[in-house]
């Protein structure tokens, strides 16, 4: 058992016979009544965000959660992916739902997979913050056009659609944000 002192994001939490990450959390102290603490939590069995008030110092209870590191092998079907266990080589399906962005996702790549411990089931399944993807298709920049931040489409080698500015090519190495899928820097 722990209280609303106990409020980080991240943590995981049962509340409503459900698991939730507390994705943002504000504890506040009106002038009048009692303190109380306003949360966003994200169900991890659906993804749904949803807004909830807790009174200050209330018990909760926390979920045991594991996070485990896997390499991605490949996609078998529309929404399957496998995944590998590198210490133990166990292999796992985990559906596409249930990654934070898997259009970003490429062979070999290392990502970590929270399970639930009590159930052994996976829960979320998230890439690093960054990842270094090569550049398959882009329209050429024009000389002389930076007049502003100006951004062009390209597709990378998983297939997904990244805007770039003007000046990145065709076969360049880019740095690409997985939480917002935006492009970030060219690697060197």
């Amino acid at each position: 058992m722990a209280t609303t002192a106990d409020f980080k994001n991240g943590l995981c939490i049962e509340h409503n016979g459900e698991l939730w990450s507390i994705v943002e959390f504000q504890h506040v102290k009106p002038g009048k009544g009692p303190a109380f603490v306003r949360t966003k939590l994200r169900n991890l069995r659906t993804g749904r965000v949803l807004e909830n008030t807790f009174t200050a110092g209330v018990k909760i209870d926390l979920a045991r959660v594991e996070r485990r590191q896997y390499q991605f092998l490949y996609k078998e079907n529309d929404n399957t992916y496998n995944f590998m266990h590198n210490e133990t080589f166990e292999q796992i399906a985990i559906d596409g739902n249930l990654i934070s962005n898997p259009a970003l996702l490429k062979e070999g790549q290392i990502v970590e997979v929270m399970y639930h411990t009590e159930s052994d089931t996976p829960l979320t399944c998230e890439l690093p913050a960054f990842v270094d993807l090569k550049v398959t298709y882009t329209e050429p920049g024009v000389k002389g056009d930076t007049a502003t931040n100006s951004l062009k489409r390209a597709i990378v080698e998983t297939g997904a659609e990244v805007m770039v500015p003007l000046f990145i090519n065709e076969g360049e190495m880019i740095k690409v944000d997985t939480r917002t899928n935006r492009y970030s820097e060219r690697v060197k």
